[in-house]
C-alpha cells in the first residue's frame, strides 16, 4: 500500500501496525474550522458583512470604527477576559455591546447584529474531499461527530445529516484541549475514549486534547505546517483521501 500519510517517528509505520492501531476505532470526531473548510476567508467576509450592516443601521458605529478596529477591540477583550476565548458567541456579543456603548447606542442592537454575523459566518464551502469522505466513513459503519471550540452549527451549515453527534465548547462549558469535551462526545456516542479518533488541524487544542483524554490523535495538516516537537499525533494526514487510506477505505 502506498504510504499516503505519515505516522509520527516514535510509531512503527508499516501497514500492519497502522491497521492494528486503527481497527478498534468506532467514533471519528472532526474539528470544523480549518479542518473541513478554510475558515479565514469565511470570518473576514462575515465580519465585513456585519460592519456594513452596523454602518447602515447604526451609523455612529461606522463613523467611529473600521472593521479592523472592531476586530482589535474584540481581541483585546479576549485578552482581558481569557475565559471568553473559547466562548465565541459570548465574546462576539460582549464586543458588540462595548461598541454600542462607546458610541452611545443601547444594547438592543446586540442580538440582531449577532444574528446577521452568524448567518454570514455559516456561508462556508467545504474542502472538495469533505462530503464524499464523510459519506464513505458513515457508510462503512463509523460513528461521526463534530467537535468545535467555535459557534458553527453543522445543521445550519447543511452538514448535519452526515454526523451522528455534535459537541461544542459552549454546550459543554469547556473547550479543547480540555479532555471533558472529548469525553462528552464519547458519552453521546456510547463508546469508550479508546474507541475514539479525533481529526483536527490545531496541535495545541485538537491533538493535545484528544491525547490527554486517552483517544487517538490524527493531525490534519493541509498546509504542510512544521510539526510541534512537543505534541505528537498518532498520524498526520494532508487531506481526507489520506484519512480514507488510514482506515483502508480506498
Amino acid at each position: 500500500m502506498t504510504k499516503l500519510f505519515e505516522l509520527e517517528k516514535h510509531f512503527d509505520s508499516d501497514p500492519f501496525f497502522i491497521k492494528q492501531t486503527m481497527k478498534h476505532i468506532r467514533l471519528l470526531t472532526f474539528d470544523l474550522d480549518d479542518t473541513l473548510w478554510d475558515n479565514r476567508p469565511v470570518l473576514l467576509a462575515a465580519e465585513q458583512s456585519l460592519y456594513d450592516w452596523l454602518s447602515r443601521n447604526y451609523p455612529r458605529i461606522g463613523e467611529h470604527y473600521t472593521v479592523e478596529s472592531m476586530r482589535e477591540q474584540r481581541l483585546a477583550l479576549a485578552r482581558r477576559e481569557p475565559e471568553l476565548r473559547y466562548h465565541m458567541t459570548a465574546l462576539r456579543k460582549r464586543s458588540l455591546q462595548l461598541a454600542a456603548e462607546t458610541v452611545g447606542y443601547d444594547a438592543t442592537l446586540v442580538e440582531p447584529a449577532f444574528e446577521w454575523f452568524l448567518e454570514a459566518r455559516h456561508r462556508i464551502t467545504p474542502y472538495r474531499d469533505v462530503v464524499p469522505t464523510l459519506r464513505k466513513l458513515r457508510a462503512a459503519g463509523y460513528l461521526l461527530g463534530s467537535l468545535t471550540n467555535g459557534n458553527a452549527d453543522v445543521n445550519r451549515l447543511g452538514l448535519g445529516a452526515l454526523f451522528h453527534l455534535s459537541v461544542s465548547a459552549e454546550s459543554v462549558g469547556s473547550a479543547k484541549p480540555d479532555p471533558a469535551i472529548f469525553s462528552q462526545a464519547c458519552r453521546l456516542a456510547g463508546v469508550d475514549v479508546t474507541e475514539m479518533a479525533h481529526i483536527g488541524d490545531e496541535p495545541e487544542t485538537d491533538i493535545a486534547g484528544v491525547l490527554a483524554a486517552g483517544g487517538t490523535a490524527i493531525w490534519m495538516n493541509r498546509s504542510n505546517k512544521a510539526a510541534d516537537p512537543d505534541i505528537s499525533a498518532h498520524a498526520t494526514i494532508h487531506d481526507m483521501d489520506e484519512l480514507l487510506a488510514l482506515f483502508e477505505l480506498v
